[in-house]
């Protein structure tokens, strides 16, 4: 008896196993599935903008050189020092230009003297002449040579001038007060000036002050203005966002690979000196603003059903919205205003707060159903 009752309970077991595989395996969609992604229509703020990137520099960056060629005999300053207009930042070797100079004041003071002794020739010989002791062309002769002393008298002087100059040239000053932020050389080094002037220092003048370059592609140009607001964020500080001003639109285009931008340069205050020159700055111009506007969201603007059947009008041309009505999509035609990249703003439509909004499709997904069939033997 008990073999019979526990195979009695396995065939009931198994028989009520495959009557819900079997229910599974054949359940269809209820009609009140969910089968479309919604979003509920709200009011907010919308701004529009435009991106773009830039690099922070000083507002004035002065690149220090020489005019001299020398070797590096003394170095006054270092990275990042403050420096005063006039103060000694570097020294050249002197002693070439002192010899130099000595040299040029020897021959100066030779010219010096050649000049009175010829000066004093032709007022002797003025005398001779006039007591007609001497010839006219012999006088103008001697006229001559005094003109001659007198012009090497000059280039001796320019000489020295030249050459007490260039010893100047030698002690390298600040231009302006600032700070330093770039050095390229080291006492022993030896700077050429012979075709051009090598850059021994950067002064940025105050980095209290900063601007962006920034390069704005050529479809986004004319929506910028003078005076236009900005906010940037840059690498080193993710979770800050800082704000400028547009202060010039450059009209000389950047050409590469057919490509055109223009050069647009915003003022930023660095009062707490966060920013650094060469920062990279992640913009966005404010080009419109609107506060508790009718807004979408843009995907329910992009939305189209997949099929249409009877039951679903046609969809018309403009911007079209579809709201969920007897389980299928209905269009709505809306007239739209700015965008934020996320949100539209609704400028006219027959839609309003509160209402939902199709979004998306949400795609069925294909079961296997197993089909059961039972025979009887």
């Amino acid at each position: 008896m008990s073999i019979f009752r526990n195979k009695k309970i396995i065939v009931v077991l198994a028989l009520a196993l495959l009557t819900i595989v079997f229910w599974y395996g054949n359940k269809k969609p209820e009609a009140g599935e969910e089968r479309y992604r919604t979003r509920v229509i709200d009011r907010g703020d919308i701004v529009q903008t435009i991106s773009a990137n830039g690099t922070l520099t000083p507002v004035v960056l002065v690149n220090v050189g020489t005019q001299i060629s020398g070797t590096v005999s003394k170095l006054h300053v270092d990275y990042n020092d403050p420096v005063k207009i006039g103060q000694v930042l570097a020294e050249l070797d002197p002693a070439l230009l002192k010899a130099q100079l000595k040299q040029s004041e020897a021959n100066l003071s030779s010219a010096q003297t050649a000049l009175k002794i010829a000066h004093s020739k032709l007022e002797r010989n003025r005398l001779l002449k006039e007591k007609e002791f001497i010839s006219s062309e012999a006088l103008e002769i001697i006229e001559q040579e005094l003109e001659t002393a007198r012009a090497q008298f000059k280039v001796s002087k320019a000489q020295v001038t030249r050459d007490r100059a260039n010893l100047d040239y030698s002690i390298i000053k600040s231009p302006i007060s600032g700070v330093i932020i770039a050095r390229d050389i080291d006492i022993g080094q030896t700077v050429a000036a012979n075709f051009q002037t090598p850059i021994l220092f950067q002064i940025a003048r105050d980095l209290r002050q900063m601007q962006i370059n920034i390069s704005v592609a050529e479809a986004d140009i004319g929506q910028l203005h003078l005076d236009q607001q900005i906010n940037f964020t840059v690498d080193a500080f993710l979770d800050r966002t800082f704000a400028g001003a547009v202060k010039q639109v450059r009209l000389n285009p950047t050409i590469q690979e057919n490509v055109v931008t223009y050069n647009v340069v915003a003022m930023v205050s660095n009062d707490d000196r966060t920013l650094l020159p060469g920062m990279t700055a992640n913009i966005r111009f404010v080009v419109k603003q609107k506060q508790d506007v009718l807004r979408v969201p843009n995907a329910a603007l992009r939305f189209r059903p997949s099929s249409i059947d009877s039951a679903t009008p046609l969809i018309p041309s403009g911007s079209v919205v579809y709201q969920l009505k007897n389980g299928k999509p209905a269009p709505i035609n809306v007239t739209i205003g700015i965008t934020d990249g996320h949100f539209t703003e609704i400028i006219e439509g027959q839609v309003n707060v509160g209402e939902s909004l199709i979004l998306r499709e949400i795609s069925d997904k294909k079961e296997s159903q197993s089909n059961l069939r039972f025979r009887m033997f």
